[in-house]
């Protein structure tokens, strides 16, 4: 049996209910579930472009997920039926897929049915959205996925290691008007920028990740919730202070105190006058809500035991007020502020290859090596100079070929550590 601080289980086993408490403890029983989220830009297997005569890589209709569950809640989100070696996938280093836990993907829905911004294939010119605290980009990257693609996305995280992290998964993506920044919320603020989406998925006590991160058991204490909870008001009213008027806010933290959670939803709807919105869910999904006694605005509660996933808490906050018209212009390539990436991810990475210049396929244990940062021996027709490699049509990145071997041009900071190469390709993903 997991052993938990008394404070905590004391204070959870009082929010939840004995019932629900009792449910949430079997889980420690029960492994995890694994979940990854697909990239649609990239679920096709394309044509490379050019190729190589005799190339291997050839067009297919798209990617099956091997012994996948689709997650009720999002479109390309499954689950799998083990965790396997994701380290030692290419496919995942070429943003073909993203490791989310499943909770974390009721972004989706949440969006989709508040969000005042055009659907996907919409005109959606001018469109502003923020991450207010990114790292390491799973909803980040959901949000790119989901939004019209003339909508600029900024990702934010203000620390520094993590926005590197951060950094690389959006690259990764490889989608246009993504930029990433290293910034203070307050910042936003101090620059009077405005944004008619934002996502404020906040540093919490991060009790909903203690059966996913045994480690973070040790880090949780009574004082890191009362800094949480009081750390958390001040990240979102500055970044309501960023909102247009008649804007969504959505609010989410990975815990179950009532403090982080529900009391700060009342502080934002009594203080900043933000208006909660319902989410339509349906009654399988097992989501709770609201465990504050008085407090019945519509709040999503996902619990282990009781929801398949780890535990989160989200809401959709809107701000009274109509759209100004037109909307501020910002764009980090053209105002190269302090903290601004300019690195922007386009429909390629700049460096895995981009989209010109020769293509060529690497097995499996070539791929590898390739991630590995070694360098390589390509074919012989292969011409001098830089070339994109590629696995399953999916570019990895760049070598420089000089003619006995190739150069490997993969980022240090990106490359594996992994000391063996297995001789097989273990496939989470197949062609269907």
């Amino acid at each position: 049996m997991v052993n938990l601080p008394e404070e905590f289980v004391r204070e959870t086993r009082r929010t939840m209910g004995e019932e629900r408490f009792g449910r949430y403890l079997q889980a420690f029983e029960e492994e995890p579930p694994v979940s990854i989220r697909l990239n649609p830009r990239k679920s096709l297997t394309p044509n490379p472009s050019p190729s190589r005569e005799g190339s291997s890589e050839v067009p297919q209709e798209g990617w099956t997920v091997i012994g996948g569950e689709p997650v009720p809640w999002c479109e390309q989100g499954y689950y799998l039926p083990k965790r396997p070696n994701f380290t030692m996938d290419p496919l995942l280093h070429a943003g073909c897929y993203y490791v989310q836990e499943a909770s974390s993907m009721f972004l989706e829905e949440v969006v989709r049915q508040t969000s005042p911004l055009p659907k996907q294939g919409g005109a959606g010119g001018g469109s502003e959205v923020l991450d207010m605290c990114a790292a390491p980009g799973g909803k980040s990257t959901l949000l790119r996925s989901m939004l019209p693609e003339e909508c600029q996305l900024t990702s934010n995280e203000p620390i520094r290691n993590r926005y590197q992290v951060l950094e690389e998964n959006v690259l990764k993506w490889g989608y246009a008007n993504h930029t990433v920044t290293n910034l203070y919320p307050r910042d936003f603020v101090k620059q009077k920028q405005r944004f008619d989406l934002i996502l404020c998925d906040v540093p919490c006590s991060g009790e909903g990740m203690f059966r996913k991160d045994p480690a973070t058991i040790s880090e949780w204490s009574p004082k890191n919730v009362e800094r949480c909870w009081q750390l958390q008001r001040e990240i979102v009213s500055d970044a309501w202070q960023c909102l247009n008027p008649g804007g969504l806010l959505i609010y989410s933290t990975c815990t179950f105190n009532t403090k982080e959670n529900e009391e700060n939803v009342r502080w934002f709807m009594e203080e900043l006058g933000a208006e909660l919105l319902p989410i339509e869910t349906k009654p399988e999904w097992n989501i709770t809500g609201s465990l504050l006694m008085g407090f019945d605005a519509p709040v999503y509660r996902f619990i282990p035991g009781i929801t398949r996933g780890e535990g989160l808490f989200m809401c959709a906050m809107k701000k009274k007020g109509t759209h100004p018209q037109p909307l501020p212009e910002w764009r980090g390539e053209k105002k190269h502020r302090a903290g601004i990436s300019r690195l922007q991810a386009n429909s390629s990475l700049p460096s895995q290859g981009g989209t010109g210049g020769e293509s060529v396929p690497l097995s499996y244990q070539q791929a590898i090596a390739y991630l590995r940062g070694e360098a390589l021996v390509l074919p012989e027709d292969t011409p001098r100079g830089i070339v994109n490699v590629t696995f399953l049509g999916h570019v990895l990145g760049q070598m420089k070929n000089i003619g006995t071997r190739a150069n490997n041009l993969y980022p240090k900071a990106w490359r594996i550590k992994t000391t063996h190469i297995p001789n097989e390709y273990e496939a989470i993903l197949r062609h269907s």
